[in-house]
């Protein structure tokens, strides 16, 4: 999968030439499809490969707040340990998140809601009720990891910037395996299978480099593949469209999930089911209209309910009634078979519901409830079994891509195929730098007579429709290719 930069020759030319037609251009569109990716293979590479290691890291970063000596006295109340939290901010913060971990040896953890728009999450010794420290829940560095792989911390340009370049990593691996697919060389002997699939160590310079590179490059495939395509559906531009589309289609989100069968909503005592509206769980929503499971102040939401509407807080005041404890929804989820690991959305206003998201490591153990926080009566539960079919594959490659579904292993394979790709970018680079050429960007000239490839611009045509914002930047790409070097102007030789 060589992104490399060619020099100029001739007898190189007319080597590349004798392959087969239309190799000059698979090798153009490569060039271009690496030069754009390059960089961001790198920092999702780094940022990717930390974020999986996340369980082993954090423990080590945060010590004193996430670990705890464990105690043979019975761990305190949840609620008791709610107000403990309270107690080390001001009066105003609200308690949006309680993250519930049955571990002897953590810390238990709950999120409030400050005054300024920020987020705070205070850690409790579940033992002795002794507040371990807060820590900035944007500023955590965790989180700032995540940021940087999904958006690099530039909000909705650098999310666009990323889907971008996971579309076009796409063509760089089509693009790839075309070029290092066994060829005829001009002395008319195929080339071996082991020198395809093994770097050629008795050559030096740029010939090892591009060896190194395309062995790199076909080892990864499958794997890089794999991520990208399990990466997309958590875009914020295609991938929350397409999470829309496979709810409202019926093979997205459960069913029913849009309406229909029980409010999601707590029943206020004496209140008119007809009058009954709903709140955001833990936010006042009467002028925030359309959120969704993926609004909420949750750190982990299954992907087959992030399009799930959120129910809205009605207008009018209640008056404050005996309400489900925090306790009672700990209880609630033991018995139904969730003991830990999962995190709970607060209700702060008088209409709001218990959330509670339990993304595990399997699949298939995923679980979103809806508990009335008067009553205690779960209003939906949905699980696994309830997805559709496009959200059950998604919900498996997603706990691939995160290096969770079998352990260790997992977060090893992940790491390989993430600085596999960092190599490739790193490869390419070089082997640009040893040949590159004077005053020119180095793209590979063009071909003569191109052959028609209709497989090829068949596969840019269905990448433009699927992908739209992709689809733009191929038209802006040829654009600019033609403006910039004219139809047959060779900038330089292969």
């Amino acid at each position: 999968m060589s992104a490399t930069l060619p020099a100029s020759g001739t007898r190189t030319a007319r080597a590349a030439g004798a392959v087969h037609p239309g190799y000059r251009t698979l090798w153009r569109w490569h060039f271009y499809a690496g030069l754009f990716v390059m960089p961001f293979l790198i920092v999702l590479a780094i940022t990717g490969t930390i974020y999986c290691f996340q369980p082993q890291i954090e423990p080590l970063l945060y010590p004193h707040r996430l670990v705890v000596t464990p105690a043979d006295s019975p761990r305190l109340p949840a609620d008791t340990l709610l107000d403990k939290a309270r107690t080390a901010l001001p009066p105003e913060a609200k308690p949006i998140r309680a993250h519930i971990e049955a571990s002897p040896a953590r810390s238990a953890e709950f999120v409030f809601a400050l005054a300024n728009g920020r987020k705070e999450s205070v850690y409790v010794n579940p033992y002795s009720g002794d507040v371990l420290g807060t820590l900035d829940v944007d500023s955590r560095f965790m989180q700032v990891d995540r940021m940087l792989h999904r958006k690099l911390l530039l909000g909705k340009p650098g999310e666009l910037l990323m889907e971008l370049a996971a579309c076009w990593t796409l063509v760089m691996i089509g693009t790839g395996i075309a070029l290092w697919w066994p060829r005829v060389a001009t002395d008319g002997k195929r080339t071996s299978l082991r020198s395809a699939l093994w770097p050629r160590f008795s050559t030096k310079g740029r010939p090892w480099w591009k060896s190194l590179h395309s062995v790199i490059g076909i080892w990864l495939a499958v794997g890089a593949l794999a991520f990208v395509v399990s990466g997309l559906p958590w875009t914020g531009s295609w991938g929350k469209q397409f999470k829309a589309l496979a709810t409202r289609v019926n093979v997205g989100a459960p069913r029913g999930a849009w309406g229909g069968g029980l409010p999601l909503k707590s029943t206020l005592p004496g209140a008119s089911s007809q009058t009954d509206h709903a709140e955001h769980a833990g936010h006042d929503m009467s002028s925030m209209p359309g959120m969704v499971m993926d609004d909420l102040p949750l750190p982990n939401v299954p992907w087959a309910v992030g399009a799930v509407k959120v129910p809205q807080s009605p207008d009018t005041a209640a008056q404050e009634n005996t309400r489900f404890t925090l306790d009672q929804v700990v209880a609630l989820m033991r018995d139904s078979g969730v003991a830990s690991g999962y995190d709970v959305a607060l209700p702060a206003t008088p209409s709001a519901v218990y959330t509670v998201s339990y993304f595990p490591a399997d699949p298939q153990k995923e679980r979103t409830v809806y508990i009335d926080q008067y009553s205690g009566k779960v209003l939906k539960d949905i699980h696994y079994a309830d997805y559709g079919a496009v959200s059950q594959v998604i919900s498996y490659g997603t706990s691939l891509h995160m290096g969770r579904y079998f352990g260790l292993a997992n977060q090893i394979v992940c790491t390989v195929i993430s600085l596999g790709l960092a190599a490739l970018a790193v490869t390419g680079f070089v082997m640009w730098w040893l040949r590159r050429p004077s005053r020119t960007v180095g793209a590979p000239s063009r071909e003569r007579a191109a052959p028609p490839m209709r497989a090829w611009k068949i596969g840019l045509a269905l990448l433009a429709v699927i992908f739209p914002l992709m689809g733009a930047t191929i038209l802006a790409v040829l654009l600019l290719d033609w403006l910039a070097f004219g139809r047959s102007r060779n900038l330089s030789s292969s």
